[in-house]
């Protein structure tokens, strides 16, 4: 069993009567259910421009006897994961979300024993739709992508923030 997730170390503030990007990232870092739990994610960084999320490695996410090239439906559930967490830090008044369209463009192979970065970014949102954009890379090769993924999400809203009730409701 993987170590529980490490505090979150937010860089960046959010406008005045929101969410903090802390407690947002605590929210979010509490609802996972699955895979997503055992990835031990450390948000890097987080605020409405985007998040940067690091998964270590683990042999168990890999599908070779090296043990070092990573399962795409790993990278899939990261990245559309990690798309919901920029939502949260982008949009003021979402309560919950659901992927509508996901797409993942596998730019190389995902092999290599180092920790995964995911940067995840919303880049326009209407009331009811919010569009994303990421990259992943591994630790130490920010310029050689292993993926690029779009996405968009439909969005249910809540009138003043983060709704408290659905704290324990799973995050997409």
């Amino acid at each position: 069993m993987a170590d529980p997730p490490q505090p979150p170390t937010c860089q960046v503030g959010m406008p005045e009567g929101r969410e903090s990007p802390e407690r947002i990232v605590q929210l979010w870092l509490g609802r996972g259910r699955g895979l997503i739990p055992r990835m031990n994610l450390r948000v890097e960084s987080a605020g409405p421009e985007g998040a940067i999320v690091r998964m270590p490695f683990n042999p168990e996410f890999c599908i070779d006897a090296e043990a070092m090239l990573l399962h795409g439906g790993v990278l899939t559930a990261l990245l559309d994961s990690v798309f919901g967490l920029a939502n949260f830090l982008a949009i003021r008044d979402v309560r919950s979300m659901a992927t509508l369209d996901l797409r993942v463009d596998y730019l190389r192979p995902a092999q290599s024993r180092a920790d995964i970065l995911v940067h995840a970014t919303c880049y326009r949102q209407t009331r009811h739709i919010a569009f994303n954009t990421g990259r992943v890379w591994f630790d130490g090769d920010r310029d050689s992508e292993v993926a690029r993924g779009t996405a968009s999400f439909a969005l249910v809203r809540n009138e003043g923030g983060v709704d408290r009730k659905a704290e324990e409701s799973p995050r997409t």
